[in-house]
């Protein structure tokens, strides 16, 4: 199968959160990024209900540092309060990815054309993506170009292996597991010279039940009468 893709991506800030970090009203990144958030980034350069990407890994270019910035969130009883928010600064990262074909949706079977999907992701790497790249939140935005995984010098490749304990991962969405349940995952990560190896989702132990949710799927009659369904750029 050709349905992998390899990207640099890269951004003044990142802010993965640490869901730990979120109990007092603040927030502080991980140090690396997640699944759930890598993910997200190649959703944005180019994603169609017919598959999912799955993360294979990412690569550490530039040195791990950190810069706290004073906010004004938003209060849920109304005006702002007062946070200290800590993001990684001056970040980049190569990442390779494939993607599947998302089996919860046979209605869009006649749309698994591997060779299409695969050419018009690597146009949509190559132009930034179709949408925003948002490096874990709204205020961190990204940009997105083409690269050989492995490729370029990183500061981190002789650096040894670092574990980093239990880290969030991702979450399962109804429209891809095919339960009724929007559920954590959680994993422990290794980067070993800078390469994070992400486990798949499926071999995830460690997983919690946030909430009931129900799937809705865009409707593919509707894409099928608006064109989209072969749309080939």
């Amino acid at each position: 199968m050709n349905n992998r893709v390899d990207f640099k991506v890269w951004g003044r800030y990142a802010l993965f959160t640490d869901p730990l970090s979120k109990i007092g009203g603040e927030k502080c990144s991980y140090h690396i990024p997640t699944y759930e958030a890598l993910k997200g980034i190649i959703s944005s350069i180019y994603w169609k209900p017919t598959f999912m990407w799955v993360v294979e890994r990412v690569r550490i270019m530039k040195k791990i540092q950190t810069e706290s910035k004073s906010m004004k969130p938003l209060d849920y009883g109304g005006g702002n309060s007062l946070a200290y928010y800590t993001y990684l600064s001056d970040v980049e990262y190569q990442v390779q990815a494939h993607f599947e074909w998302n089996l919860k949706r046979p209605d869009m079977e006649k749309d698994r054309i591997e060779p299409k999907h695969y050419e018009v992701a690597k146009r949509m790497i190559k132009k930034g993506g179709r949408r925003d790249i948002f490096l874990g939140t709204r205020e961190c935005q990204g940009y997105a170009e083409t690269c050989v995984f492995g490729e370029e010098k990183g500061v981190y490749d002789e650096a040894g292996e670092l574990a980093y304990g239990v880290m969030f991962h991702g979450f399962e969405y109804p429209d891809e597991s095919g339960t009724n349940k929007l559920i954590g995952r959680f994993w422990k990560p290794v980067m070993k010279n800078g390469n994070v190896e992400f486990l798949p989702p499926e071999k995830c132990l460690t997983r919690k039940e946030i909430r009931e949710m129900s799937p809705k799927p865009p409707n593919s009659s509707g894409l099928q009468e608006e064109g989209l369904l072969n749309e080939l750029d």
